[in-house]
């Protein structure tokens, strides 16, 4: 890389890391703001939020990065055209590519990156992320539920304890659940105790009796129990569903050879299509966004006149470029068919991107739309002293 690359690359990798620590920081805090139940309402230390907070976060990041480095290398592009560091470079007979070369490093090291984390930080987050809400949930009744007092952690359901032990063993429990529609149950039990089995929490009551009604006009029906379990994730809307990992939280293995249930398998084939080539695919689009910057601002003009009209249109076509990829990603869980699109999006636009770079560097004059109109209208414009003459020379005859 020449001098000249070598300052481009520390203007970029600057502006980079600067945009994308704030747009990380913005992040964090609309998730940490997200989050904050988990301190109000389950009783976790602001510890547990950071680390809840932070987990979440690389799964962002991976669709962040691309645009932070688009917005680097526009701003980079056009501090050099406004101190003309484009031009002295293009007097200099400097092809394009010694100005595209280091944006073009910068998107390899961002692609890299982006990739990594697809495929390692993203699952492996998302799954430490599954198990401390998990951890959260089991410790719902044991800070959020203070003994002689009726707790809500969520609306229309009820906790109460009498009292609990140093052991974590719950006494006196009651437990109204009304979330249901034209349904309630109310659980009481001399004892309970939680346990903690692979992701899932369950509540194991000892020695009590369920009291449960549907409808008004119905009558209650009480089961007495010896002993009855209860699984927490019931309990938590938030998280309620199947214990399998999700698409997003797995791992390259897992997506290729899922260990599901045929009958599991055959419902999320799709979406397990879908997260392999999206993780597959977003490491182009660092790529296409540097060489849309590239075609859009690259080149040296000797006018200010639509620098800043080429900078939104680049950041409104790569906006929409990566819009249009979720679009296809969608396609392609309902049907394999799609899937070259979904690389054809990010080859087609670096494509396009690159025959306009080729073709903005020849030389040739570059007209504006002003400059159009005055060109077709010239000739008009200087018959008309001829023809006001012959009118007026026309008129005069006629008089005498």
């Amino acid at each position: 890389m020449t001098l000249f690359g070598r300052y481009i690359f520390r203007q970029a990798g600057g502006a980079l890391s600067l945009i994308l620590m704030s747009l990380g920081g913005i992040v964090w805090i609309a998730l940490a703001l997200k989050q904050l139940n988990v301190v109000t309402t389950q009783g976790q230390d602001v510890f547990t939020l950071l680390k809840m907070t932070t987990l979440a976060l690389p799964n962002l990041l991976a669709i962040i990065a691309p645009f932070a480095l688009l917005i680097a290398t526009l701003h980079t592009l056009n501090r050099l055209a406004g101190d003309s560091e484009l031009i002295v470079m293009t007097a200099a007979g400097g092809p394009v590519w010694v100005v595209a070369r280091p944006f073009l490093v910068l998107a390899a090291i961002v692609s890299v990156a982006v990739a990594i984390v697809n495929h390692v930080a993203q699952p492996w987050s998302l799954q430490q992320l599954k198990a401390y809400i998990v951890q959260a949930r089991t410790d719902l009744l044991q800070q959020v539920i203070q003994p002689g007092r009726f707790s809500s952690p969520e609306p229309n359901l009820t906790f109460h304890i009498r009292e609990r032990s140093n052991a974590g063993e719950l006494f006196g429990l009651l437990i109204h659940d009304n979330r249901t529609p034209n349904e309630s149950r109310s659980y009481l039990a001399d004892s309970a105790l939680i346990t903690k089995q692979d992701q899932s929490a369950y509540l194991i009551m000892t020695t009590g009796h369920i009291l449960r009604r549907r409808g008004k006009d119905e009558a209650p029906q009480v089961v007495v129990f010896d002993k009855y379990v209860v699984d927490l994730d019931g309990f938590d809307k938030k998280v309620a569903g199947p214990t399998n990992l999700k698409p997003r939280e797995r791992f390259f293995d897992e997506l290729v050879w899922p260990q599901d249930a045929p009958k599991e398998l055959a419902r999320i084939k799709g979406q397990l299509r879908s997260e392999l080539h999206e993780r597959f695919s977003n490491p182009l689009y660092p790529f296409a966004f540097v060489l849309i910057a590239l075609a859009a601002a690259g080149q040296a003009q000797s006018t200010r006149q639509n620098r800043n009209e080429r900078l939104v249109m680049a950041f409104l076509l790569a906006v929409g470029l990566r819009i249009g990829s979720f679009a296809v990603n969608n396609l392609v869980t309902l049907k394999a068919g799609f899937v070259p699109l979904l690389y054809g999006v990010p080859f087609g636009a670096m494509a396009i991107s690159v025959w306009l770079m080729m073709r903005g560097a020849r030389p040739h004059r570059s007209y504006s739309l002003v400059e159009a109109v005055q060109d077709r209208l010239a000739p008009l414009l200087a018959r008309l002293p001829g023809l006001a003459r012959r009118r007026a020379a026309s008129g005069g005859g006629g008089m005498r």
